[in-house]
């Protein structure tokens, strides 16, 4: 799938909006809304058989950040037009220059935290019918570029954005994005690449384009992915996937997620050549409170899994500290959600998972083997002056014999306001 082509796509259901009565007008004010995310974050990692330059045992930080979100509505008018903002603040509560690099804190040149950093981006929009242009600050979430809001506060890129949703059922999207805010600071800068869990710092990116669609049927239940992106003068990578979810019995509920990732260099070829696919099936069973999940990850070629830094990606495998997805990386995953609202405590979940990979290409002359438990545990507060406080807590243990060992914690506390 060719970019032009995606863009075209993209044209097209633009086109078909024109023949679509239009939305009554909401208005700029009265359309309005915003939020406000008080975080509180903590995070430790212990290392051990350290493999890399980094000898630094623990990382472990504690933090508070705050995360504003403001729409608008749009102007009246066959064309609407609007404004959305996103504020974030990030507190230091406790770290040490031997405990850094959790993904919480800037990190200065002294090698200490920063005490706070901050950020306010903006974005205008234009929409006409079920047509959208975005243009300044983005938070996408696409399979070739999933919106990775797993620390402190979220990140973000700058560009342009457009959404097409007025053929029914098809979400089409096109975008070019030319730079990055990561999630622990504050300014920006050029895109870079990761290739399975190494950042490839020696080359940047000045563009990240993207083109694609979703094709909901089935009463919703299945759905069909098709999508390009491509990181300027790095790699280019295709996608293409499946999710499907159906009732069975009357008590069951069946689920499939599957997807195909096709990479290869583009460009400049500023990391050399990239040859990669990787394959993901995570299928799984529900039935009243109990979900159970297995899944098979398979990477092909000569090259780990490609990403733009810091990404985690919707692979099948992928999760908090290991990703699976090493060059010529085979995984299995056992996973079990259960959902106490069954036993009518309704707030509270929990997560209990187990990952093995092998046959990892370590280029040292020997195969790389690892393997990680999870276990996770949430909570909803129901009711009472704290209603809808959320409560997170996850303990990880990852192993390997090619990279470095992980012992790991968080606890995370959340609470959201509805301001307008």
């Amino acid at each position: 799938m060719k970019m032009h082509a995606c863009v075209t796509a993209v044209a097209l259901g633009a086109g078909v909006a024109a023949s679509q009565p239009l939305a009554a007008a909401e208005g700029l004010i009265e359309g309005s809304s915003a939020t406000l995310q008080a975080r509180n974050y903590y995070f430790s990692r212990d290392y051990s058989d350290i493999v890399g330059p980094n000898k630094q045992s623990k990382a472990e930080e504690w933090a508070q950040g705050f995360i504003l979100n403001v729409q608008s509505g749009y102007t009246p008018g066959p064309v609407g037009f609007g404004l959305d903002a996103i504020g974030t603040l990030g507190l230091k509560l406790d770290s040490s220059p031997d405990r850094v690099n959790t993904g919480l804190l800037p990190l200065g040149s002294d090698g200490k935290a920063a005490d706070n950093y901050s950020r306010l981006g903006v974005a205008l929009k234009a929409k006409y019918s079920r047509t959208e242009l975005k243009v300044g600050e983005l938070q996408p979430n696409l399979p070739v570029l999933a919106f990775s809001d797993i620390r402190l506060l979220p990140p973000s890129y700058q560009g342009a954005s457009l959404t097409s949703s007025d053929i029914p059922g098809l979400t089409l999207q096109a975008g070019h994005l030319t730079s990055t805010h990561l999630r622990n600071e504050g300014g920006d800068e050029k895109m870079i690449a990761m290739l399975g869990y190494q950042p490839q710092r020696q080359a940047s990116s000045d563009a990240f384009n993207y083109a694609g669609g979703d094709y909901e049927f089935n009463a919703k239940r299945t759905r069909v992915s098709l999508w390009y992106g491509q990181l300027q003068d790095i790699y280019a990578q295709r996608f293409i996937g499946l999710k499907h979810s159906q009732p069975v019995g009357g008590d069951w509920v069946l689920g499939a997620n599957l997807g195909y990732y096709d990479a290869n260099e583009d460009g400049k070829h500023l990391l050399g050549n990239i040859d990669n696919r990787a394959f993901f099936s995570l299928l799984s069973a529900r039935h009243g409170g109990h979900t159970f999940y297995l899944g098979y990850q398979g990477m092909y070629g000569d090259s780990a899994f490609p990403r733009v830094f810091a990404n985690i990606s919707p692979l099948g495998n992928e999760v908090p500290t290991y990703e699976f997805a090493s060059t010529d990386e085979r995984s299995w995953q056992v996973r079990y959600d259960y959902d106490f609202a069954a036993l009518g405590v309704p707030g509270l979940t929990s997560t209990v998972r187990y990952l093995s990979g092998d046959n990892v290409d370590t280029g040292k002359g020997f195969e790389g083997r690892d393997h990680e438990r999870d276990i996770d545990l949430g909570y909803t507060l129901q009711s009472g002056p704290l209603a809808g406080l959320n409560v997170r807590v996850r303990n990880a243990v990852a192993r390997s014999n090619y990279r470095t060992d992980i012992d790991e914690n968080r606890l995370i506390l959340a609470y959201t306001w509805k301001l307008f």
